[in-house]
């Protein structure tokens, strides 16, 4: 490969590797304004101290889809975004024992959060 063919491929590559850690960044700050620093599905709380195993999660698996209501973004601690694009590999190669793809959180730490706010201690 010619010296010119590889630094525009380098070039390239660069520039992609920038583009996804602004996008990244940008996604990630929004999500983290918008939602409580909870993970969707364990319910582990998060504080500054620990706020880096935190990640957003988004739900289609297209990292592209970044609307500004977060509609298509849930915040996952590491352990549990692990498992679910594990879950997702998993059922795409058949491998799932029958469990098919889910783009929703199957449980929900906030369901009852009116409740619990409105209990009188």
């Amino acid at each position: 490969m010619s010296n010119e063919k590889t630094s525009k491929l380098d070039a390239l590559v660069a520039k992609a590797r920038q583009d996804a850690a602004a996008r990244e960044s940008g996604y990630r700050e929004q999500a983290l304004k918008i939602y409580p620093w909870v993970c969707g599905r364990c319910a582990r709380t998060f504080t500054h101290s620990n706020l880096r195993e935190l990640t957003v999660h988004h739900r289609d698996h297209n990292h592209h889809n970044n609307p500004t209501d977060g509609s298509n973004w849930e915040l996952l601690c590491l352990y549990c975004h692990d498992n679910e694009h594990q879950r997702q590999l998993e059922a795409a190669s058949g491998l799932g024992g029958g469990a098919q793809p889910t783009n929703a959180a199957t449980h929900s730490p906030f369901a009852d959060l009116k409740n619990l706010l409105n209990r009188k201690p």
